[in-house]
């Protein structure tokens, strides 16, 4: 959701600066960029939080296993 949001926004302001510029084939190109940039930025938030997630199961699992052996 975020991730659309994101480059529905990238998107709309990207065509934005490209009505306003004389350089269309240059202002396209940097809107795609932007688009893309914006949808690798929200990729790879998503992909830090899996991480950060799956690192604090891995800790609460250590942590069990830790104390299950400790016994």
């Amino acid at each position: 959701m975020t991730k659309s949001i994101a480059l529905s926004f990238v998107l709309a302001a990207s065509l934005g600066l490209a009505a306003c510029s004389g350089g269309h084939e240059n202002a396209t190109n940097n809107a795609a960029n932007a688009a893309e940039n914006a949808s690798n930025a929200a990729d790879n938030a998503m992909n830090a939080a899996l991480n950060a997630a799956d690192n604090a199961a891995n800790a609460a699992s250590n942590a069990t296993n830790n104390a299950a052996n400790a016994m």
